[in-house]
């Protein structure tokens, strides 16, 4: 018993002083967005009542990627198309050869309306998701060349997604000044699937609202979150180019994870840089991507060891580290989660020696209890100060968002989180290491059985709120 007691003590001492470097990290973002707060400057923008129907400035394009997703990308499709009636929108839907379900929903979805393509990848599928978009940008030159046009910009989305009326007409405008524009993701929480499911609603919440304004404030490079986002026409090309001929690749990173986030990070850093936009319709929705996250365990560990493997072991890679002190910042936020597993693993390990001493202590009498000195317990003691402050601001914005009672549950389904992120960043190192021997990076997608916008889901309706 002993030796147990030892490891306690070093396991406290360990998972203490990383809980501490990580609250002061999540602090400091914490009063940065307090003080935007305070001067105004994080304020959300209210629409006119009817924007979003406006004609638009050019011809945009929308990029979807589908692969399996014969359940959904129908009213996808369907729902796009009637919440953005513009004339010079065009959808490009990908699908695969071996994937007739899919083609044959999008087909359904698309009906007779002109303004949908659907491109036909030759390759059997799965490919990436990076190699699924270069064959759509790759119809949209085609086009381009066909026609004696020129899109001015081109948006992503996903075969899940339901989009706001808002949406197209927002990155339209603000395509005007900058290279990448992006929206905020509402996950929409499925009532049958509350606690997996709805804490993408929590960490999506918090991290919109407020890191990312943060992020946007102070300058930095932005990541793309694949959907919601919007990109100039000339910013693609000019990436495309440099990276190889842009009739037979494109812009995106084939081999990739997370071509998104990368694609976001680099067009941030060069040309006209980047805006995150933070918008509420008339009636006080939150201009945003919705969709139904992962409901189970096991797709929502494979969905984010997608997530950790390509932002923190791939981007490291790729693209490296800077010596600019707030760029370099954000990057270890990006990168943390391999770090934040082993950490939360090592806390959830001295839960369960804590619990095997108490048992001891209670039924046997044995009593080991090892001194701390005195910066460990105030490690100890700041990191219980903060992980009440974290629970209250998780809280906080859930409720903000999707009303009390889920801000309730958001404090709830923080171990969820916490179990998911432990899995994933453990899949995700072993992933990483396979690609380092040469295995082949595929695409291991999220299937979706139920769209948002469908008459038959059993959505929550979206909460309005005033500010």
């Amino acid at each position: 018993m002993s030796a147990l007691a030892m490891c306690e003590r070093e396991l406290l001492i360990f998972a203490a002083f990383w809980f501490v470097l990580g609250l002061a990290d999540e602090l400091a973002i914490d009063l940065a967005w307090l003080w935007l707060r305070a001067t105004g400057r994080a304020s959300t923008q209210r629409l006119p009542q009817g924007y979003g129907r406006d004609p638009l400035s050019g011809p945009l394009a929308v990029l979807i990627p589908a692969y399996r997703e014969a359940g959904v990308i129908a009213t996808t499709i369907a729902h796009a198309l009637d919440a953005w009636p513009q004339r010079d929108l065009r959808l490009y839907v990908g699908c695969y050869a071996n994937d007739a379900a899919t083609l044959a929903a999008a087909m359904e979805g698309a009906g007779c309306d002109p303004r949908v393509r659907l491109v036909v990848h030759g390759a059997r599928g799965p490919t990436t998701k990076a190699d699924c978009l270069n064959r759509l940008y790759r119809a949209l030159c085609d086009d381009e060349a066909r026609n004696a046009m020129r899109f001015r910009g081109v948006l992503l989305q996903d075969a899940e997604d339901m989009v706001h009326p808002a949406a197209l007409q927002a990155i339209d405008a603000a395509l005007g000044a900058v290279d990448f524009v992006q929206l905020p993701v509402r996950p929409a929480i499925q009532p049958q699937a509350r606690w997996i499911g709805g804490h993408y609603a929590d960490e999506f919440t918090e991290s919109h609202a407020k890191a990312l304004v943060v992020r946007n404030a102070l300058g930095a490079p932005l990541p793309a979150a694949g959907v919601g986002c919007g990109f100039a026409r000339g910013a693609l090309q000019r990436l495309a180019e440099r990276r190889g001929d842009e009739a037979s690749h494109g812009p995106f990173s084939p081999e990739c994870l997370t071509e998104d986030y990368e694609l976001g990070i680099e067009l941030s850093r060069e040309g006209r840089g980047s805006a995150f936009l933070r918008l509420r319709d008339a009636d006080g929705a939150l201009v945003a991507t919705g969709s139904y996250f992962p409901a189970t365990l096991d797709a929502a560990v494979r969905q984010k060891t997608r997530w950790v493997h390509g932002i923190a072991f791939q981007s490291w890679d790729r693209q490296g580290w800077t010596s600019r002190p707030v760029e370099l910042w954000m990057a270890i936020r990006d990168r943390r989660g391999p770090l934040t597993a082993l950490v939360l693993c090592a806390a959830y390990l001295l839960l369960a020696i804590d619990a095997v001493l108490m048992i001891a202590e209670r039924g046997f009498g044995y009593h080991a209890v090892l001194p701390l000195s005195a910066p460990v317990k105030a490690m100890v003691a700041i990191s219980f100060a903060g992980f009440i402050w974290r629970a209250v601001s998780r809280a906080a914005f859930t409720a903000r968002e999707y009303g009390p009672a889920e801000g309730v549950l958001a404090v709830l389904r923080i171990p969820v989180g916490n179990v998911i992120a432990i899995m994933a960043g453990r899949r995700a190192l072993v992933a990483y290491l396979r690609s380092l021997a040469g295995a082949r990076v595929v695409w291991d997608k999220t299937e979706h059985a139920a769209h948002p916008a469908s008459a038959h889901a059993a959505a929550l309706p979206l909460r309005r709120v005033n500010a």
